[in-house]
């Protein structure tokens, strides 16, 4: 169906930018799904952040795709919208002979995907176009003269609890290194849950404070049903433009200093770490090797390795790698070789994929899964999900889930404590705090 097309300015309803988002956002929010991709920190990497889009639909008239066999069919069909979805990391035992034995509090379906209903898009002055039928624009409008949700801090007052306790985590960790002193492995994200149950949270309200705690490029809102991703990632998983992929895995972390001296030597110390750029090297080489199964021979490219970019709480190192994709190759084709992604399992991938069900005690459900839009043209963005809290309004239960890679040279309390940071801006906006 043919969608209208009208521009829209916040100034012309008297509102700021970040007011009309926040009210936009709390409308979208009505819906059995939408999708926000929000980025909001610029990212001078290739490809640039993501292009902000607030995407809604009403429950489905036909059953959405609950595979990537069904999600390939679904895709064949003409399409005018965007079409918005997540992978689970539990979809990895569609791709590979894998399970997932944990407990999941969550109960997210393997992926999930909605083709927009009714969309914004914003331009870089802050002027938006608006996709959908009148009297969708019409329940905008009137949500534009409702309050402004809040956006204020909260104090800690929320105790979340640690699935996998220190000490264990410890161990884990040496055992991982036993791994990879026998030869198993190189490398192995492992992941760890903290959790809380009967919670009262407002989504929309937590996932403003997460923006303004942890502004990221790749940072996203996603509801389905009952459930909720409040998501800051710093990372790009995949991007089709064209014919061009571009994948950008994160590896190496170190904390931003607290004076301009102190930020500048934990950034040096960062480019000269031969641990962390082992890590990031590791996994380039997989992400490469990922890309040649679905590239024209001899297009695999790393145009930028080690790369040092800025965010909230932490220094990081980003690698891209690029490839020209074979014709007629579709979404589900370069899914099929590429996740889950070599930042969050390991290398070698399978091997480190069998591992981590051993070592970790939760499922992460769209934790180290992927966001992303589709567009009608078949370009398309996903990111990495990390920095995030997913939360299940029906029953109150939250998680937070954080993870490091492990190699031979990691110290693991300084993993443990990597993991801590990287929580931070999330505990933030949840006004949480990890009762040890």
């Amino acid at each position: 169906m043919p969608f209208a097309l009208y521009l829209l300015s916040p100034a012309h309803f008297g509102l700021t930018p970040a007011q009309f988002r926040r009210r936009a956002l709390a409308w979208a929010a009505g819906f059995e799904s939408c999708a926000y991709y929000a980025p909001t920190a610029g990212f001078s990497g290739p490809g640039g952040p993501f292009q902000e889009l607030l995407a809604v639909a009403a429950a489905p008239k036909t059953t959405a795709p609950a595979s990537l066999a069904e999600l390939e069919n679904w895709l064949e069909n003409p399409a005018d919208a965007p079409c918005c979805g997540m992978l689970t990391y539990d979809l990895k035992n569609e791709i590979e002979a894998l399970h997932s034995r944990h407990p999941d509090g969550l109960g997210w379906p393997a992926l999930h995907f909605f083709r927009a209903e009714a969309w914004l898009r914003w331009q870089a002055d802050d002027s938006l176009e608006f996709y959908g039928p009148a009297e969708t624009r019409d329940t905008l409008l009137a949500a534009l003269n409702q309050p402004d949700p809040t956006a204020e801090p909260v104090a800690p007052v929320l105790a979340l609890r640690a699935r996998l306790p220190r000490p264990d985590y410890l161990a884990a960790v040496g055992q991982v290194q036993e791994d990879i002193l026998n030869g198993e492995i190189y490398e192995l994200t492992l992941c760890q849950e903290f959790y809380a149950e009967n919670v009262d949270l407002d989504p929309v309200a937590a996932f403003w404070r997460l923006q303004q705690a942890s502004p990221a490029p790749f940072a996203a809102f996603y509801k389905h049903r009952q459930r909720y991703l409040l998501c800051a990632s710093p990372e790009r998983f995949l991007r089709r433009n064209g014919d061009e992929l571009l994948s950008q895995p994160i590896k190496g972390t170190t904390a931003r200093g607290a004076t301009p001296a102190a930020d500048e030597a934990a950034r040096e110390q960062l480019r000269h770490d031969e641990k962390e750029q082992a890590e990031n090297l590791m996994i380039v080489d997989l992400v490469r090797n990922d890309l040649a199964r679905v590239a024209q021979t001899g297009t695999v490219r790393v145009p930028e390795l080690f790369g040092l970019y800025p965010f909230r709480h932490v220094w990081q190192l980003v690698s891209s790698v690029t490839a020209t994709a074979r014709p007629n190759l579709g979404l589900v084709d370069v899914l099929r070789a590429t996740f889950p992604m070599g930042s969050m399992t390991g290398a070698p991938k399978i091997r480190a994929l069998q591992l981590i069900e051993d070592y970790e005690r939760s499922r992460r459900g769209l934790y180290s899964g992927s966001l992303g839009v589709v567009w009608p043209d078949g370009d398309f963005d996903f990111n990495v999900v990390i920095r995030s809290a997913q939360y299940r309004a029906d029953t109150g239960y939250l998680s937070l889930q954080v993870g490091s890679a492990i190699t031979y040279d990691a110290v693991p309390e300084r993993e443990y404590e990597e993991c801590l940071l990287k929580a931070k801006g999330v505990l933030e906006a949840l006004g949480a705090s990890i009762n040890f």
